[in-house]
């Protein structure tokens, strides 16, 4: 994917040895999927299942997994778009999932969300102008000044002053996700979920959507949550990267480091299964065979144990932790994984032939 190369270039938090801006502990969602005769649930689906991260300021964290691994529930959970069933969202010190309607109201000006679908989020019946101002209520602006601001936003995310007075329908794919992205401006955030905002994009759009994140991320001082599935869009605009798998995080590493050297065998999988990657040590297609299991009532072990190449004892048996196996760059590389061997120990039987 080009992009330019500015966004090629790997930025470096300014809080690297400081406090987090968002932290999660214990996070956990589940869906009820059946009930008994007096409404009571009998069966969960576990869609998040103990997730434990931290993003620190000015990074981007890119969220990366297969779909229905949970990414998107888990964005949705930070925000408090939907309740969790257990753990806790620290954001700057606010109890996220505990905060008062007050506090609820102060957190929602400093974090917001652009969603993947960019005419699905819009209102086709508002104008530009009412879209992006919708967030400024707070704000004791005149008409004069709203609209002054609004053009302000559109200059920001590269829309002509034009399209103020404009429908959705009336713009490019690529053109209405930059709207969003002006709505999403509109109460000067610190912290943005980027909710796979390239994937319903054509291709040729997708490298100038990532751009203009990457600059206003530099400009505005902001910090982001990248949801993909997409490792090779991951590649350009991560600062680190958390994998996750069946609603558990599997591994988070520095970009590079992920990228150099994986650990996890599924993101070793992940990465062997986009060429432009391969030349980052792996040299054949990593096959996974098995079945997935079912997200309803998981079994209480390696939820990737019947689809890994290398599986040992444990692995049946016991959750593995997520922990350090050591330092890459900034931050610590994590691995949730009994047997997390380089790439260079991988078996030949692993591998099928590209």
């Amino acid at each position: 994917m080009p992009v330019s190369s500015a966004a090629t270039t790997r930025h470096r938090s300014p809080a690297a040895d400081g406090k987090p801006l968002l932290a999660v502990s214990g996070l956990t969602k589940r869906f009820p999927v059946e009930r008994d005769v007096v409404g009571r649930p009998t069966s969960w689906l576990s869609a998040v299942d103990e997730v434990d991260f931290e993003i620190y300021p000015g990074e981007t964290l890119a969220l990366v997994g297969e779909s229905g691994s949970g990414k998107s529930t888990l964005a949705r959970l930070l925000l408090r778009l939907i309740p969790a069933t257990s753990g806790t969202v620290l954001f700057d010190g606010l109890d996220v999932h505990r905060a008062s309607r007050q506090q609820l109201r102060a957190f929602r000006r400093r974090a917001q969300i652009v969603f993947q679908d960019p005419f699905g989020s819009l209102d086709p019946r508002m104008r530009v102008s009412s879209i992006v101002a919708e967030g400024m209520g707070h704000l004791s602006l005149s008409r004069r000044e709203r609209r002054k601001r609004v053009l302000e936003l559109l200059e920001l995310v590269q829309l002509p002053p034009q399209a103020i007075d404009r429908f959705p329908h009336e713009f490019s794919g690529g053109q209405r996700q930059r709207v969003s992205i002006a709505r999403a401006l509109a109460v000067n955030p610190t912290f943005l979920v980027a909710d796979e905002p390239v994937s319903a994009l054509d291709v040729s759009v997708q490298s100038h959507i990532l751009n203009l994140l990457h600059d206003l991320r530099a400009r505005l001082r902001l910090t982001y949550l990248f949801v993909s599935h997409d490792m090779s869009v991951v590649h350009h605009i991560a600062d680190r990267v958390a994998v996750m798998y069946l609603g558990k995080i599997v591994e988070i590493a520095p970009a590079e480091e992920l990228f150099q050297n994986p650990r996890h065998p599924y993101t070793q999988a992940l990465l062997s299964s986009v060429p432009a990657l391969m030349r980052h040590g792996i040299e054949r297609r990593l096959v996974l065979q098995g079945d997935i299991p079912s997200p309803i009532d998981p079994p209480q072990a390696c939820r990737f144990a019947s689809r890994c190449f290398r599986p040992i004892e444990r692995c049946r048996s016991q959750v593995p932790p997520l922990e350090a196996i050591d330092r890459g760059g900034e931050r610590e590389h994590l691995v949730a994984c009994f047997n997390p061997a380089p790439l260079s120990q991988l078996q030949d039987h692993a591998h099928a032939p590209r």
